[in-house]
């Protein structure tokens, strides 16, 4: 019997099967990657709305928007611009502005106040600053909104319904969001940075089922 001779594989079959193993492991490499990747990925929550602004400003916010028809985000926005929700300290401007939410003394009391002019520091006695009465008087944009007979810009309840007041004067609540926010501050970078927090807190509220989309 001849003894049969067993052919050595030709270059070009050894060289398919090399690469044919390279491209099983990069395959199953990639997916053990992928597989990583997902679960990690599920494993990140998505950004919360709470994670963004305090719970307990919202309520506030809500409530001002019911009050004068301001979308409660675009009030949020502007706190969260003006003194990073209320932890700047002290809540006073170079120029002036005053409190939670940074309206000038003239603003807040009326520019018809005898001592208003200029940007609007104006020398208002303190009794004067936060009287309901003289607001009324002068044409201010301060509220008492927690009924304690005091309209004080450091107060945050008086401070985000007099912010609220002046939007909705301003056109917010009927839409005029960028108008209105131009009023509160004259200029464009102003306007876009609390546009953007505006959409991105309704946006946040969205993805929670919530309701109220104004934007």
């Amino acid at each position: 019997m001849k003894k049969q001779i067993q052919k050595k594989p030709s270059s070009s079959k050894r060289q398919s099967r090399r690469l044919h193993t390279i491209l099983l492991v990069l395959i199953s490499a990639f997916l053990m990657f992928m597989a990583l990747y997902t679960y990690t990925d599920n494993q990140i929550e998505p950004p919360q709305l709470e994670d963004e602004v305090p719970s307990n400003f919202i309520p506030i916010y809500k409530a001002a928007e019911k009050e004068f028809g301001v979308p409660w985000y675009l009030l949020a926005a502007h706190h969260r611009v003006e003194t990073i929700f209320s932890t700047m300290d002290p809540m006073i401007s170079p120029v002036g502005a005053e409190g939670h939410m940074q309206f000038m003394p003239c603003t807040f009391v009326g520019w018809a106040h005898p001592t208003c002019s200029g940007l609007g520091e104006g020398n208002i006695p303190e009794e004067e600053k936060t009287d309901p009465a003289v607001i009324k008087q002068y044409g201010g944009y301060g509220i008492d909104a927690n009924g304690d007979g005091i309209a004080d810009p450091f107060d945050l309840e008086d401070a985000i319904f007099s912010a609220a007041n002046y939007l909705a004067k301003n056109g917010a609540n009927n839409g005029e969001l960028r108008k209105a926010v131009y009023a509160y501050n004259h200029s464009e970078e102003y306007v876009d940075e609390v546009l953007y927090f505006a959409k991105r807190f309704q946006e946040l509220e969205n993805k929670t089922g919530a309701t109220s989309s104004r934007f």
